[in-house]
């Protein structure tokens, strides 16, 4: 019997993961484009935050996120530290944060991928879960915004059209 304990088969590289991760990053950020500045900041259904503070949620993990894995910090989770005021501001600093996130990623050995990092000193996973976590949480989040852009009568961008 073969466990993953014993053998660990490859079926996606590093550079593929982050790959994927970043088309992810480049859909969020055409639909954060999509959305009226106005709206961006106060349109919600059924008492979920704006999209304005869900894009500002992503952009504290992701970055954040990564330094704290490759410098082995535990710090504290905080979406207070960015408050942005336009559209502009939130797309500016997620660029600057995709750039952080290449850097960081980049950083993390094969091995790492596989070590135990308690996240922002709350959730204690291996590495490649909380990534995975990353992507899965802004596709939950991207859904809310195309939800929100159906609503508006704003037709969203293609999911399959990441790149």
């Amino acid at each position: 019997m073969t466990t993953t304990a014993t053998i660990t088969k490859q079926f996606i590289s590093s550079e593929q993961l982050l790959e994927h991760w970043q088309g992810h990053r480049n859909l969020t950020r055409r639909v954060i484009e999509a959305f009226p500045e106005k709206e961006l900041f106060e349109f919600s259904i059924g008492g979920m935050r704006p999209f304005a503070k869900l894009a500002v949620e992503l952009i504290s993990i992701g970055g954040p996120a990564l330094k704290g894995i490759v410098n082995k910090h535990e710090e504290a989770f905080n979406e207070e530290a960015f408050n942005p005021k336009t559209k502009e501001e939130i797309l500016k600093k997620w660029d600057e944060e995709t750039q952080v996130i290449n850097q960081y990623f980049n950083e993390i050995s094969e091995e790492r991928f596989q070590e135990t990092f308690n996240l922002f000193g709350q959730y204690e996973f291996p590495v490649y879960q909380n990534i995975l976590y990353f992507v899965d949480n802004e596709v939950h989040h991207r859904g809310q915004g195309y939800t929100y852009l159906r609503a508006l009568g704003i037709e969203p961008p293609f999911f399959w059209e990441r790149f």
